[in-house]
């Protein structure tokens, strides 16, 4: 599918802890409410009729743990102007909650995800692919931080997780998908350089509206 110019979407990936969200928030930051994110972490599929302790031990970092087809007709509805209900997932359950976030369209729509380049669908919505390249050690420390105190995880649970799920998944499916980005950029947020490229780039954008 075809999109036209008058929206631009821009797909940030990148393995868990790489700095996407940085990215993310600063071009949030400079633009403000001229540019959209919609996260595939609140596309994880909903597992309400099973018990917590079976949702705990779910792989999470599989392509098939998301519901892509859900944010791919989302943001089809955003290109085409309309407001969407985005899901909200809660981490402390390990389940989507029963809130939505409205979210509406805008000039620039941001995607992002450790996921999003493994669709080929998702991929073909994008008009520009970014993918974060850190390096792992930086990677696991950072999601440590982040599970721990932001999602009421312990720190037994990140690294046993990270070990049997994160760090194979990566290798097997977030990695790979490298090669469908138009740009990589090493260390995500820190790299001056390259953001000041993207935000040129939007900046572009939102003069030709």
């Amino acid at each position: 599918m075809a999109l036209s110019r008058e929206i631009l979407i821009i797909g940030i990936a990148g393995g868990t802890g790489s700095g996407k969200t940085t990215i993310t928030k600063r071009l949030m930051s400079e633009f403000g409410d001229k540019v959209t994110a919609i996260y595939h972490d609140n596309y994880y599929k909903a597992h309400h009729d099973m018990p917590l302790a079976e949702r705990a031990k779910l792989n999470y970092d599989h392509p098939n743990a998301f519901d892509t087809d859900l944010m791919v007709s989302d943001l089809k509805k955003l290109h085409a102007g309309q407001a969407i209900e985005c899901p909200v997932y809660d981490y402390t359950i390990h389940d989507r909650s029963d809130r939505t976030i409205t979210i509406k369209p805008s000039p620039v729509i941001i995607v992002e995800g450790i996921m999003i380049f493994a669709s080929e669908e998702l991929r073909n919505l994008i008009n520009i692919k970014i993918f974060v390249d850190t390096d792992a050690d930086v990677r696991i420390l950072r999601r440590i931080l982040r599970d721990v105190n932001e999602r009421g995880r312990s720190l037994d649970s990140v690294i046993t997780q990270y070990l049997t799920t994160v760090k194979p998944m990566h290798e097997a499916f977030v990695e790979p998908s490298k090669r469908y980005a138009d740009i990589i950029i090493p260390e995500g947020g820190q790299n001056e350089v390259a953001l000041e490229m993207v935000i040129g780039r939007v900046r572009q954008q939102l003069k030709e509206q």
